[in-house]
């Protein structure tokens, strides 16, 4: 019985900074949009191309994940402090990985899986002369 009231104990006492990650206030841009119309349409631009890492389905554009908040918040906060939207969306790619990213980018890790569909292509259009070429000789 004692063993099973400390491991309670020790689960609770684990599991508390997790649900105070959720307590936190959002960040101020999270869902306040920019006061300058041409940032907020560049930063709106932005969130719909990076993808939520709690959801993975949907962008941060339309996340209500606490984490894609932050990262809103983030792109707004750089956007108004003007830097260059490619160069939010590399840092993000930078801090969290490539996945973060709806667009694709071709790199030496990455080329076989957009070079793969031409291959599968070339192969199909080479296997089907060879049978076209058999049938008219028949």
């Amino acid at each position: 019985m004692r063993g099973l009231l400390l491991a309670l104990l020790a689960l609770f006492a684990l599991s508390a900074p997790l649900a105070a990650q959720d307590m936190l206030p959002p960040a101020p841009y999270a869902y306040k949009q920019l006061a300058d119309p041409k940032q907020e349409a560049k930063a709106q631009a932005l969130m719909e191309t990076l993808r939520c890492l709690k959801c993975q389905s949907q962008s941060i554009a339309d996340s209500d994940a606490p984490m894609a908040g932050d990262m809103r918040h983030q792109v707004r906060t750089r956007i108004a402090a003007g830097e260059d939207p490619e160069a939010i969306r590399q840092w993000l790619i930078e801090r969290y990985g490539d996945y973060v990213s709806y667009t694709p980018q071709v790199k030496p890790i990455t080329w076989p899986l957009f070079a793969a569909p031409l291959l599968f292509l070339a192969l199909a259009a080479f296997l089907l002369r060879g049978r076209f070429r058999r049938r008219k000789g028949a």
